[in-house]
């Protein structure tokens, strides 16, 4: 056997047992009449002794060839530690070798393999096999495993069924662009990825596989960023017979048993919040509610003062920043310049301090007393000591920009606990978005979404007006999963595809399968997909998915540790018919 322990495993009970041990060489330290080596595996850190007195020349000299991460086999006896280690589990024991052998040598690695590395991100991306071996990326892989078997035994428990769905697939218009795979077999014709096995599981619900589940593989050639991976996987759920209520509470008890049993975090409250409001009090749909500083709209109060950039605004906006008053000028400066960086886009900002004594110093007070100011304290919440951050412009972007604003702040201000979880459900979201260039409007979430009952007749009147039988879950400001009541009707979804720009000719072409189905007998369902990449970084007290993908791809969609995507043989192309244009 190459192992009867591991090396996480032996404790002072275990003094004078014979052990076998296998792993990586973390480190040797060589003292002369004394040779200390660690040695690593998954379990964790043992140290090995070769000394003058107990053990061979021939051992000692080959014990002294050993380089890191070589990997190696030992034989010996465990033995108290002379000089205990507080800081690792095995710290109280150490093992006196009697035997060694190389199970293989290594190179040097391009970084150490230890917790904090002198490796860059995209060298430990390149190595990304290496970079496995270090603690914090292993026990991120770790606890993303104990997420996702709780949540399979909590949905196998729910009565939910496991079921696999195809990932060669057609294209169909979700929102995203597909990524596309040729046919060799079917000249001049391609399969798609799915962007989530949305018509398949609803194709399941007309099967009677009433509640199903699935952690699955999605795919979506789009522009990334830290949290967006062209390939991540999704806890896809749906279930037949059900109302937006049944869907919520199934969710709710799933997030708090996650929360319970992973982080030890006991939840009851789980707020509401419409689309509408969310916009409104937080600039955006998946709000961080662990912290205030809600905005405060304040056209009423500051505009008719002869200050024309505030009566020039289609929206006044402003956030009471809590004990930010004693900011200097300095600082206030760097704010406005970071809301004025092209990633934001404000022309500037305005700001008030709230001082302590209860008076108002502002940048605009040449245009506002004193009674205009506390009219803006008390309609942004601000109390003394607070400082009041105040942008303008068209509506949607003012929002949007004092949102960023806010996060910024609020991670300035370390209020943004990661082991602190504030869930809240976002409801009754536009059915449809208006495409600003096309003047077309499209699904704000997919084309099978139902209207919100008694809805259906505004899609001509007022289509912009329309909410959905939508939902998001969003927890600490980041979306962890969304879903809706679908439409289970064949002569709603037809209209549905009516006012989303399909002909009946397109709309048969892409969903006739679908539409044929529900002839059948499709009984009324929805569902909820959870990130199940968000969802572990979040509970793992993290924003950035990639820590916790065994092998992700960088923000230009690269492997760079296979080099992949890659051009293809010229026998491949011809044997799927493709032709390659790339002149620009």
């Amino acid at each position: 056997m190459y192992r009867s322990h591991s090396c996480g495993e032996l404790r002072a009970s275990n003094n004078n047992q014979e052990v076998v041990l296998s792993g990586w060489v973390q480190k040797v330290r060589d003292k002369g009449f004394v040779i200390w080596a660690d040695l690593r595996d998954r379990y964790g850190i043992t140290q090995l002794i070769f000394d003058e007195e107990r053990t061979s020349k021939e051992l000692l000299e080959q014990a002294r060839s050993l380089g890191r991460e070589f990997v190696i086999q030992i034989k010996g006896t465990v033995i108290e530690r002379s000089s205990k280690n507080p800081n690792i589990a095995t710290g109280d024991i150490e093992v006196l070798v009697k035997e060694l052998k190389v199970l293989n040598k290594a190179l040097v690695p391009p970084f150490t393999i230890e917790d904090k590395t002198d490796g860059g991100e995209d060298l430990r991306m390149k190595y990304r096999y290496l970079d496995i071996r270090r603690n914090p990326v292993k026990n991120n892989l770790i606890f993303r495993h104990k997420v996702a078997m709780e949540v399979r035994k909590f949905l196998s428990d729910e009565g939910f069924i496991e079921v696999e769905t195809p990932y060669l697939i057609k294209s169909t218009p979700e929102g995203a662009r597909d990524f596309v795979v040729p046919s060799r077999m079917n000249e001049g014709q391609f399969y798609a990825l799915p962007q989530s096995p949305q018509t398949f599981k609803q194709l399941l619900m007309v099967g009677g596989m009433d509640k199903y589940f699935q952690i699955v593989k999605c795919f979506r050639d789009e522009d990334l960023r830290a949290d967006r991976q062209p390939e991540f996987t999704q806890i896809d759920c749906e279930m037949a017979f059900v109302e937006q209520e049944d869907i919520l509470n199934v969710f709710e008890k799933l997030t708090k048993y996650l929360l319970k049993e992973v982080k030890g975090f006991e939840i009851e409250r789980f707020p509401r919040m419409t689309y509408d409001e969310a916009m409104r009090t937080y600039g955006n749909d998946k709000p961080d509610i662990r912290f205030g500083m809600e905005f405060g709209e304040l056209n009423e109060v500051a505009q008719h003062k002869e200050f024309g950039v505030f009566n020039d605004a289609e929206l006044v906006v402003g956030i009471a920043v809590p004990g930010a008053a004693t900011y200097t000028r300095k600082e206030i400066d760097a704010l406005i310049d970071w809301v004025r960086r092209p990633q934001v886009g404000a022309k500037g900002m305005v700001y008030a301090k709230y001082n302590e004594d209860g008076s108002f110093k502002s940048s605009v007070d040449k245009f506002y007393d004193q009674e205009d100011l506390a009219k803006w304290a008390a309609a942004t919440g601000a109390k003394p000591g607070d400082l009041i951050c105040v942008l303008s412009g068209d509506a949607n972007k003012t929002r949007s920009q004092l949102s960023a604003l806010r996060m910024e702040l609020a991670e300035r201000l370390g209020l943004r606990n990661p082991e602190e979880f504030a869930p809240l459900w976002v409801i009754d979201f536009p059915l449809l978005e208006l495409d600003e260039e096309t003047g077309h409007y499209h699904a704000m979430h997919h084309p099978f979404t139902s209207p919100k009952p008694g809805q259906l007749e505004l899609l001509d009147s007022d289509p912009g007006a329309v909410k959905a039988n939508a939902y998001d879950l969003v927890l600490n400001g980041n979306e962890i999963g969304g879903g809706s009541i679908r439409i289970h009707d064949k002569d709603m979804q037809a209209t549905m595809f009516k006012h989303l720009g399909f002909t009946p000719e397109e709309a048969k072409a892409q969903f006739g399968f679908l539409m044929d189905a529900f002839q059948y007998g499709a009984p009324p369902h929805g569902g909820l997909a959870f990130g199940l990449d968000r969802l572990v970084a979040i509970l793992g007290g993290q924003e950035t998915i990639r820590d916790f993908i065994a092998f992700p791809k960088n923000n230009s969609g690269r492997d760079v540790m296979i080099d992949a995507p890659a051009k293809i043989d010229n026998e491949q192309l011809k044997e799927l018919h493709l032709k390659l244009d790339l002149k620009a």
